[in-house]
């Protein structure tokens, strides 16, 4: 019995990790406002011991902010601090990009990267693009710069972008699904596709210089995708923590 209850307490931190990050994004627990263990206990039904892990790794994402006198607040954050996470996560991607074309990743190891690729291009033929095909796209891309980042085989570079990527204003596909309803929304997809297609090119011809200014580019590219969902309000509904961004960049 007691070897199961360390797997227990991990089950149980993850459920309760999962239900407060649900409840941060959905807007229940507001920007500004304070967590306690208790409150968070009763919220999840977890215990106290999985319930202060859960607190911390969201304080890790950077979604909490422990506070001196005890507990943790919901964080706010500006247009700019977005877009700054998306640059370090782009700048974190282009290194791995640069490692992966370097280290000269084999032909095997690109087949998955390519396979990824030939999905999104079916994906993107399409015009309209449907919003079941947007859906799908998620998954893809998801996969895609996942698939890109394990081919720097680094393993402490892999950590980085995960947490990078934690944060959903940051993730690769963080605005796709509020792009989706955007009249631009075609347009884009078709260039983020073409900068992915660029990348697997520069990484087969290890051009490391090359493979890591595309793949910065990118992530800028998603930059523009949150200026256009904040400027277009019909849909931010679609926008995952909308109600904790709080500001416009200035």
């Amino acid at each position: 019995m007691s070897e199961r209850e360390p797997d227990r307490s991990v089950s149980q931190t993850v459920r309760a990790q999962l239900a407060l990050r649900d409840q941060i994004l959905t807007g229940r627990l507001r920007p500004g406002e304070r967590i306690s263990e208790l409150q968070a206990v009763e919220s999840t039904g977890a215990s106290r011991t999985p319930v202060r892990m859960a607190l911390v790794r969201l304080e890790e994402e950077g979604l909490l902010e422990a506070i001196p006198s005890g507990g943790f607040m919901v964080k706010a954050f500006s247009e700019r601090d977005i877009l700054d996470s998306i640059e370090l996560r782009g700048t974190l991607e282009g290194l791995a990009a640069r490692f992966a074309a370097e280290r000269g990743a084999s032909a095997r190891s690109l087949e998955p990267l390519k396979q990824a690729l030939s999905d999104i291009d079916q994906l993107v033929r399409q015009d309209p693009i449907s919003e079941e095909a947007f859906s799908a796209y998620v998954t893809l891309n998801a996969r895609f710069h996942a698939l890109l980042t394990e081919l720097s085989a680094s393993a402490p570079l892999i950590r980085q972008i995960d947490r990078a990527s934690a944060l959903p204003f940051a993730s690769p596909s963080g605005f796709v699904m509020a792009q989706s309803k955007l009249p631009e929304a075609h347009q884009i997809l078709l260039i983020a596709n073409d900068h992915h297609h660029i990348v697997v090119d520069a990484i087969e011809n290890r051009e490391g210089s090359r493979a890591e200014a595309v793949m910065r580019e990118h992530a800028r590219l998603a930059a523009r995708n949150l200026r256009l969902a904040l400027r277009n309000r019909t849909h931010l509904d679609l926008l995952p923590g909308l109600r904790l961004i709080q500001s416009p960049a200035i």
